[in-house]
């Protein structure tokens, strides 16, 4: 095995998922694959799954419809979405598997403790993708992740994985608050999540190395995927 089988890229809004995503999908795969363990692979991102809702709701209320998700000031109706958003990336994952030729899928959402923080999403992972699994949670302040977010969002392209953003009420209210650090105040290596421990590793973004794309970030990256990947492999083999 040379490669991370599943990868779990998490962190609040704006952090840098989709950007570290970015950066390896225009780094040649041979050296992707010597750098980061990482060769060919496909993401499963949860934003266009909840932006579908979104613009579901809308066209409902233009044809004079009950909204089914979320209400008009953008706020999902029912807790219990965030857990089916899981659901659905578990399925996404499921589906990707019959027919995938390649190394390594990339799976990306955020969560915040306001809906149940990481704790309660990760119990909504499948067994498969837990068995073999990677986490890299990348570390930014509130304060980063706000600055961020109001500097990506395009109000043209509020749809795009790059460009989209939130109000900054609505960013406080979703995910100023993170369960992650306290998750892993007992666990320097690994998560334990039902039956299976998950090894993960913290990206420091906390100077923001990812928004330019340039060298620093690959040098950050390979040492801390370096370090994850000593630890994965030890579980895997």
């Amino acid at each position: 095995m040379k490669t991370f089988k599943t990868l779990l890229l998490i962190a609040r809004p704006a952090a840098g998922k989709s950007e570290v995503i970015n950066y390896l999908k225009h780094t040649p795969v041979e050296e992707r694959n010597q750098r980061f363990h990482i060769g060919s692979f496909e993401e499963i991102d949860d934003f266009p799954m909840l932006w579908a809702w979104f613009e579901e709701d809308a066209l409902l209320d233009k044809m004079g419809h009950s909204r089914l998700h979320t209400t008009p000031d953008g706020y999902f109706k029912f807790t219990y979405l965030w857990d089916l958003l899981v659901e659905r990336l578990c399925l996404e994952h499921k589906k990707k598997l019959r027919d995938f030729e390649g190394d390594t899928i990339i799976l990306e959402f955020s969560r915040g403790s306001e809906h149940g923080g990481y704790q309660r999403a990760f119990q909504h992972l499948s067994d498969e993708i837990l068995k073999e699994l990677a986490i890299i949670y990348t570390d930014v302040s509130w304060e980063e992740s706000l600055r961020k977010n109001r500097q990506r969002f395009n109000p043209e392209r509020p749809d795009s994985i790059l460009e989209h953003g939130l109000s900054d009420e609505k960013l406080e209210a979703l995910y100023r608050h993170t369960d992650w650090h306290e998750m892993i105040e007992n666990n320097p290596k690994f998560l334990e999540i039902r039956d299976h421990r998950v090894p993960y590793v913290k990206f420091d973004n906390k100077d923001d190395v990812i928004t330019g794309q340039g060298s620093e970030l690959g040098e950050r990256l390979e040492i801390t995927l370096d370090a994850l990947w000593t630890t994965y492999k030890t579980m895997q083999n």
